[in-house]
């Protein structure tokens, strides 16, 4: 399939059956985190797999946004070894840890399975959680799973280019 097949295809998934998610399907979702481009190549993110009954009964207790997937990941970064923009002084970590987040969106859709982006928590609390040292920033959490339901009626509704871009 073209790559642009494979966008059009993505959805976000909220609805899962309770299939585990085998090994080496995970194996492949990581290795499309790891490839994916960083600022100066520092790879700051920091992946966590949360596939115990443990990891994802804590994950309920993050975000309401969990969808009972039976695996999730959590992707943040690492704020000592992020680049730091020297005209803004921004941490490019968050851009970092979005795009390793896409590419993992992406290679789980080619493998027949559904996930959505959920960026509803604080980042405090999923720290605490987690037992995360205070440098390891979460950005995202992808529930992941066998897709139960086709994707929602707005899936395909998007603006024309025309609104979105501009040639300047």
């Amino acid at each position: 399939m073209s790559f642009l097949e494979l966008a059009r295809e993505r959805y976000s998934c909220r609805k899962f059956n309770d299939k585990r998610i085998e090994q080496d399907k995970i194996d492949k979702i990581l290795e499309a985190s790891r490839i994916a481009p960083t600022a100066v190549n520092y790879q700051p993110q920091r992946i966590f797999v949360l596939q115990s009954k443990e990891s994802l009964e804590k994950l309920k207790t993050v975000t309401q946004y969990h969808f009972d997937a039976p695996l999730a990941f959590l992707i943040c970064y690492d704020n000592t070894v992020s680049w730091k923009n020297p005209f803004n002084n921004l941490d490019e970590g968050i851009v970092d840890s979005s795009i390793v987040t896409t590419h993992m969106m992406l290679e789980i859709t080619d493998l027949g399975l559904g996930s959505t982006w959920v960026g509803y928590f604080d980042s405090k609390t999923v720290q605490k959680t987690f037992n995360l040292a205070d440098n390891i920033i979460p950005v995202a959490i992808l529930p992941v799973g066998y897709p139960n339901k086709e994707p929602s009626h707005m899936h395909n509704t998007r603006y024309e280019l025309s609104k979105t871009v501009q040639y300047l």
